[in-house]
């Protein structure tokens, strides 16, 4: 992906609340970009890329499940070329749950955050 493409026409999604941060969620065509402010260093932030194939593949593939983790996501995924790694998929929980396609389950009190992903 190029970076100038992406950037045309970002339109915002929605934030998502993380264990010690919010992620805000900006959609572009092809992808959608999340962003986070540094913690420790101000005015900077980070950005990761999420391939809406891959947000597409996951909601069409994991509809309907309930307490799904990042990790569980990752390693439980038939394809590893659109869910590479378990940050990979927790930035395609936060984007299904900026677009309302999913929510957060705090019903857990271990280190993971749980997702649920709304039926079809």
């Amino acid at each position: 992906m190029k970076i100038r493409n992406l950037a045309k026409g970002l339109q915002y999604r929605g934030e998502v609340s993380g264990m010690r941060q919010t992620y805000h969620v900006f959609e572009s065509g092809k992808a959608y970009v999340v962003m986070s402010e540094s913690l420790t260093k101000p005015d900077t932030g980070y950005f990761n890329l999420v391939s809406a194939t891959a947000v597409n593949y996951v909601r069409r593939n994991y509809a309907g499940h309930q307490n799904l983790t990042a990790p569980g996501l990752a390693t439980r995924s038939r394809k590893p070329r659109l869910v590479k790694s378990a940050l990979q998929a927790l930035n395609i929980l936060y984007v299904l749950v900026a677009t309302g396609q999913a929510t957060r389950d705090d019903r857990y009190r271990d280190r993971s955050l749980h997702f649920n992903i709304h039926p079809r």
